[in-house]
């Protein structure tokens, strides 16, 4: 999907940050812009905002971690607009940093509920409806760099929240129809007010990291990156990984004979075979 013009594209968190930085690119292609959150107030400014921008927007007062919530979302999209090409799961928290042994376990699922379980509610609710629109569609998630290494110490519940996205989204991928898209955002430090203001200044402006989304949603990937330096971490945990299997787990000749994959393959094909026997 390389061009918005007409489009809908639906955003969770979108009244702030990341998620109103990306309304705007989208709708400077053209795109309907449906946004929603809990804070009303901020919902109404980003719609005047972007409606200043002779952007078509709308919002809807909504909370990610409700299930009904989210299902009263895509009823109102689909309502205003009669269809939805694009979904950017991109709310999410952070609680302050301190040790897992000092984070209260109520925090700790707060976080979960709206980085994870958030994300999850919204691939199964429009990825379901999606699929029975029949037309081509897109569903990315918001992960972070945290995803791939802990950019922050002292933030376990934010950085296990972020691994989950990642690996939920490979999964939920495997399982989508071909005409829907799914793919993953990996922001590293950008601009928003889940940081304080006093570091905001040395974060990637968020304009500019959304413009730099959009030319690899147009280009279809599925990993969505940003942030050159990530690269020298994440070969840095491979390395280490890497160095952990030639020591201990060599490559063998069979090595795959245990292999999950190979074998579910292997199953499969067995069971097409007595199935036509």
């Amino acid at each position: 999907m390389d061009n918005f013009a007409g489009k809908t594209v639906v955003i969770t968190g979108g009244a702030t940050g990341i998620g109103f930085a990306l309304a705007k690119a989208f709708g400077a292609d053209g795109a309907n812009i449906v946004i929603g959150e809990p804070r009303e107030n901020r919902l109404k400014e980003a719609v005047s905002a972007l409606g200043e921008q002779g952007i078509d927007a709308r919002y809807m007062v909504m909370d990610v971690t409700d299930p009904a919530s989210v299902e009263a979302f895509a009823d109102f999209a689909w309502d205003a607009y009669g269809a939805v090409h694009v979904l950017i799961n991109n709310a999410g928290i952070s609680i302050p940093q301190a040790p897992v042994a000092e984070v209260p376990l109520k925090n700790a699922h707060a976080v979960f509920d709206v980085n994870f379980f958030g994300v999850w509610h919204g691939c199964a609710i429009f990825g379901k409806r999606m699929i029975d629109q029949g037309t081509d569609a897109a569903i990315y998630n918001l992960a972070s760099e945290n995803a791939f290494f802990t950019a922050v110490g002292n933030s376990a519940a934010y950085v296990a929240s972020k691994h989950a996205v990642m690996g939920m989204t490979e999964a939920f991928r495997e399982e989508m129809p071909d005409h829907i898209r799914v793919g993953t955002i990996f922001p590293g430090f950008v601009q928003s007010e889940m940081s304080p203001p006093e570091v905001q200044k040395f974060a990637m402006d968020a304009d500019h990291f959304a413009e730099i989304v959009l030319k690899q949603i147009r280009a279809g990937e599925d990993f969505i990156v940003s942030h050159a330096y990530n690269i020298e971490h994440i070969e840095a945990r491979y390395e280490r990984l890497a160095r952990a299997f030639a020591t201990y787990a060599p490559r063998y000749e069979g090595d795959d004979e245990f292999d999950v994959p190979t074998l579910v393959a292997k199953l499969t094909a067995q069971s097409g075979r007595d199935e036509d026997g």
